[in-house]
């Protein structure tokens, strides 16, 4: 694996791709079928499972396992002991394996805050902003500012990570981008 760093307590398989410039540090396990993108960054104790796909410029904070089923897009952020789950109704007597395993999509650009749970079967949207310690239980739009157990919809965030104040069916971030609120659908309409 060119230009990837590895530290020496860290556990990457045979078989498992870690992408260029990525760092896999402190006492993480990458199994031997997970593909890890560019310059992503697992910090320590990280878990990233079997068929697990990461996208591009990820970074997995301390303590965070990616179980199978999970897939992050591109400049996903994990924070601190955030959770991934994989099983609805998981029973240790009756274990289900793979097939079994409900999918969870986190898009591109979405952040998930310390101590956040996600429960299995859901789509995070893109540039989501998951608050410290929410426990997420069902989809999440695109741009959305969610917290609280269950989380919630509190706002909207641009791409760039400031809050959006929308007037009418518009809004303009101080970096430049424009967006168009339709319902609960946040589109961005123009880049600076």
């Amino acid at each position: 694996m060119k230009d990837v760093t590895i530290h020496p307590t860290a556990c990457v398989d045979d078989g498992a791709q870690v992408g260029a410039g990525s760092k896999v540090w402190h006492f993480c396990h990458v199994m031997p079928q997970a593909v890890i993108g560019e310059r992503c960054n697992l910090g320590q104790n990280v878990f990233v499972a079997n068929h697990v796909r990461i996208g591009d410029g990820v970074k997995i904070q301390n303590n965070v396992s990616v179980y199978e089923g999970v897939t992050l897009e591109d400049d996903v952020f994990c924070g601190p002991s955030m959770v991934f789950t994989n099983d609805l109704n998981p029973r240790a007597a009756f274990p289900k394996g793979p097939a079994g395993y409900a999918k969870t999509l986190v898009k591109r650009g979405c952040t998930i805050g310390a101590n956040a749970t996600i429960v299995c079967g859901i789509t995070l949207g893109a540039h989501a902003f998951i608050g410290a310690g929410s426990v997420v239980t069902q989809d999440v739009p695109d741009y959305a500012i969610v917290y609280g157990v269950p989380a919630r919809v509190h706002g909207w965030m641009c791409a760039c990570g400031q809050t959006l104040s929308f007037k009418g069916e518009q809004a303009v971030c101080a970096c430049g981008r424009r967006y168009r609120q339709i319902g609960r659908v946040i589109a961005l309409e123009e880049e600076p």
